[in-house]
């Protein structure tokens, strides 16, 4: 190759590099303004580097097989912060990619037409609802990550405000800064993206300038949240030590606590929710919730959407599931089944729920499916591998054309993502936002068998549908343009 094309590679890189550092204000702007967020193909805008907002656009090329610049989406970005826009959740590569596909082009035209629904709406409030203050009961694993995701989501205004966390102990010597530190660093996850201070006299954490308050407590019934200003709040329970109604009910007997929501499979009466899915199911009347599990929230949309297009008669589900703090480290004793046994050094076959509590989520699979679970040495990302046998016979391309078009544009497309690539493993899964993600390339299909594979962070990812469910609870819908399929 001349060295006058690589030149112009290299320069092609640096162009585009400074187009996205020209629209990072302009994309702030609209998400701190106008409570606009935008996203490229599911994958977030917002507070991203320029390395990434050009990554995003490539990514577009993987899933729809169209080249899309940051010189293609530049220009509706442009636009978009003259529109004087009212709230919503913006597909900013699904319009760039219509925009280009129509021929068309007066770009402002264009999108007062797509977004006819907030064009001239700014200070309007178009999600619903009244601000929510949110209580984190427990700060381990799901809880630091749920704070992470809160503080991140309050500078677009989401309503949701993370007022305190509850904590055993008195908090005396160094407790109050090792949990901002835990926060603060993350072994899995990375560092927080952010600022934390520690407020010693009054026991609280800022984050980003959210002032959280710290509160030790070695059962619900100790707490008065009133006396810390927090009324009519959401207690997320992150413990699961209490998993019925009547444990539960425990958070709802305390001052300034209107409903509960449990990080773990509930049981008895207690509604398990998978975003997505049943989350319709919730009343104003319900005021204690399970948000399931982590794999229950991976597999249910994929098999919602295998069994509404090819039936499902039966089939088996195993979870090959990152070890847990629930775990030793060494051999020791464990209540549970082999649990005893070191977690970093074994792969340990154990009992999962989730095969079962699909039908909590999806009546219509009652009865059809078995399930098992394997621990594996590593700290986070499980893979959930379905054995299916359809009603109706098809082949590998059919099914992954099929998923690939439900993770793009159905209405499960925040929990269903989709990658077809031949070197992808475990750790290129930590950090994404859906509830699993399918991995085309060990699809197998032979007539009526069916197998698939289907990723999902177990903490991350399952943290995000807990703030979905989160929002809905607190009657915060969001309008998501342009508007999925059903």
């Amino acid at each position: 190759m001349s060295q006058e094309k690589l030149d112009a590679h290299f320069q092609e890189w640096q162009d585009n590099e400074a187009v996205a550092e020209e629209m990072i204000p302009l994309l702030g702007k609209l998400y701190r303004k106008y409570n606009v967020v935008p996203s490229l193909y599911g994958r977030s805008l917002i507070n991203r580097s320029v390395i990434r907002i050009l990554k995003n656009h490539r990514y577009v090329k993987k899933v729809e097989g169209t080249e899309l610049s940051v010189r293609d989406t530049f220009p509706l970005v442009k636009a978009m912060t003259e529109l004087d826009l009212g709230p919503a959740h913006i597909d900013l590569g699904k319009l760039a990619v219509s925009f280009k596909k129509s021929g068309r082009s007066d770009v402002e035209d264009y999108l007062r037409e797509e977004l006819a629904e907030i064009v001239g709406k700014h200070g309007e409030n178009g999600m619903g609802g009244e601000p929510k203050d949110v209580v984190l009961y427990g700060f381990g694993r799901i809880g630091r990550i749920l704070a992470r995701i809160l503080v991140e989501k309050a500078g677009g205004g989401n309503l949701l405000r993370l007022r305190a966390i509850v904590v055993r102990g008195d908090g005396s010597g160094d407790d109050l800064e090792k949990r901002a530190s835990l926060l603060r660093r993350d072994s899995i996850h990375g560092p927080f993206a952010g600022s934390i201070s520690v407020d010693h006299d009054n026991k609280a954490i800022i984050a980003n300038g959210n002032y959280i308050q710290v509160i030790n407590a070695n059962s619900p019934s100790e707490v008065d949240y009133t006396a810390y200003g927090i009324d009519n709040a959401i207690v997320v329970d992150n413990t699961g030590k209490w998993r019925d109604e009547e444990g539960l009910s425990q958070h709802l007997a305390c001052k300034g606590v209107a409903k509960a929501l449990l990080t773990a499979p509930g049981k008895g009466s207690v509604k398990n929710i998978v975003y997505g899915i049943n989350h319709r199911d919730i009343g104003d009347e319900d005021r204690i919730i399970s948000a399931a599990s982590c794999t229950t929230n991976a597999i249910v949309p994929v098999l919602k959407a295998i069994n509404d297009e090819y039936g499902i008669e039966h089939g088996h589900m195993e979870t090959v599931h990152s070890y847990t703090n629930d775990q030793n480290l060494i051999d020791n004793y464990h209540k549970g089944d082999r649990r005893g046994r070191s977690a970093p050094l074994n792969m340990v076959l154990t009992e999962t729920g989730a095969a079962k509590a699909v039908a909590k989520a999806l009546p219509e699979l009652g009865g059809k499916l078995t399930g098992n679970a394997i621990r594996v040495p590593t700290p986070n990302v499980s893979m959930a591998i379905l054995n299916l046998n359809l009603e109706k016979a098809s082949d590998t391309e059919s099914v992954n054309n099929y998923l690939r078009d439900m993770a793009l544009h159905s209405s499960m497309q925040k929990q269903i993502d989709y990658v077809d690539s031949p070197e992808v493993v475990s750790s290129d899964f930590v950090g994404n936002r859906h509830a699993g993600i399918v991995d085309a390339k060990a699809t197998i299909v032979d007539g009526k068998n069916a197998v698939l594979y289907v990723w999902y962070d177990n903490e991350f990812g399952y943290s995000c549908q807990v703030v979905r469910i989160l929002q809905y609870m607190s009657n915060v819908h969001f309008l998501y343009l342009p508007r999925a399929r059903a």
